[in-house]
C-alpha cells in the first residue's frame, strides 16, 4: 500500500524521501468461528508536502488503494482504514 501510495504521489510530483513519507500500522486478529483472522488493518500515513500540495494529496489518498495489488487482493476479506496527517514545508 505504501509503494502505490508513493507511486501516486511521484506522478503529482509529490516526494516520498527520507521523512516526508512514514505509515504506522497497527491490525485485530479475531476469533472468527475457532479460525484467528486478521480482521482489520490501520494505516496512519504522514507525509511533508511541499508548499501547495495538500490538496493534490488529498486527492492522491482517495484513490491509491483501488490502484494497490496488495489492497484489492484483501478487499472484502479484511477491512482496511486509512488516515493521514499532513503537514506543508516552508517554502
Amino acid at each position: 500500500m505504501m509503494g502505490t501510495l508513493a507511486t501516486v504521489l511521484a506522478g503529482k510530483k509529490i516526494p516520498t524521501y527520507g521523512d516526508r513519507f512514514r505509515a504506522d500500522v497497527e491490525g485485530d486478529i479475531e476469533d472468527v468461528g475457532g479460525v484467528l483472522k486478521i480482521t482489520r488493518i490501520r494505516v496512519k500515513y504522514t507525509l511533508k508536502v511541499p508548499p501547495g500540495k495538500t490538496e493534490e494529496t488529498r486527492q492522491a489518498l482517495g484513490v491509491y488503494l483501488v490502484k494497490c495489488p496488495a489492497a484489492m487482493s484483501v478487499q472484502g476479506a479484511i477491512e482496511l482504514l486509512d488516515s493521514a496527517e499532513i503537514t506543508e514545508l516552508e517554502a
